[in-house]
């Protein structure tokens, strides 16, 4: 698994991001919204899916997870639904983030978790990274979804 490091600076960039983390999980202890710095970040164990999609069982080492940062900056506010903050072990497991256009170029990103948990950025513009930090390791099985016709 290579490290990533993505930047997006517009909506399909932030579809990019998305799909590298989606089924990505993180602890609630691991989200912090820094309204003095108008920054954003989490740190989350992604899943490899361009190589289990590539190779169908994730490979000679199976399926992958690695540490990854996630980082949103210019954000001017940020809600949360459906998340108990208090509750710092509880563990998120992301869907997908998506981008509402507001007054160009500003507009809300929302983080779209599991079990209708959400996170609401309000941002300037869309200014995002994705950086892997450390080892990989060997995930338990590909993250399965129910709507999927073939199951996972």
């Amino acid at each position: 698994m290579a490290d990533l490091k993505l930047i997006a600076l517009d909506a399909d960039d932030l579809a990019v991001i998305s799909a590298h983390l989606q089924d990505a999980v993180l602890k609630v202890a691991d989200v912090a919204y820094l309204p003095k710095d108008k920054r954003f970040a989490a740190i989350a164990n992604r899943f490899d899916w361009l190589d289990a999609l590539q190779d169908g069982n994730g490979g000679s080492q199976g399926f992958a997870r690695k540490r990854t940062a996630l980082r949103f900056e210019r954000v001017l506010g940020a809600k949360v639904s459906g998340i108990d903050l208090k509750n710092g072990g509880a563990v998120l497991s992301l869907l997908a983030i998506r981008f509402e256009p507001k007054q160009e170029p500003g507009g809300d990103v929302l983080l779209l978790f599991a079990d209708g948990g959400a996170i609401r950025l309000e941002v300037e513009v869309i200014e995002a990274e994705l950086k892997d930090l450390g080892p990989v390791w060997q995930a338990k099985g590909k993250p399965q979804h129910p709507d999927d016709p073939a199951g996972g």
